[in-house]
């Protein structure tokens, strides 16, 4: 599927490794109302995107407990697009 981040085009993924998680707030995105907690690299200390911890439209719930990344964010390694 195609998500929407921020800054562009943005991935979901189940699990995610060497990021931190800021504190949990609500925000209206496009998809509805949604808790989400912005992700962090652990090196650098970039935002690279957010974890849905809560969506409040049952189309939603899905998302919960998952994470977005934005494509400008990822390195591309091996000819992955």
């Amino acid at each position: 599927q195609s998500f929407q981040g921020s800054h562009g085009r943005a991935y979901l993924f189940n699990s995610v490794v060497n990021v931190s998680c800021g504190p949990a707030e609500q925000r209206l995105l496009l998809t509805g109302l949604h808790s989400v907690a912005d992700i962090f690299c652990q090196s650098c200390k970039t935002t690279l995107g957010w974890k849905y911890e809560q969506a409040f439209e049952s189309s939603q719930k899905y998302k919960e407990g998952k994470f977005i990344i934005e494509m400008s964010h990822m390195v591309k390694e091996n000819g992955w697009d």
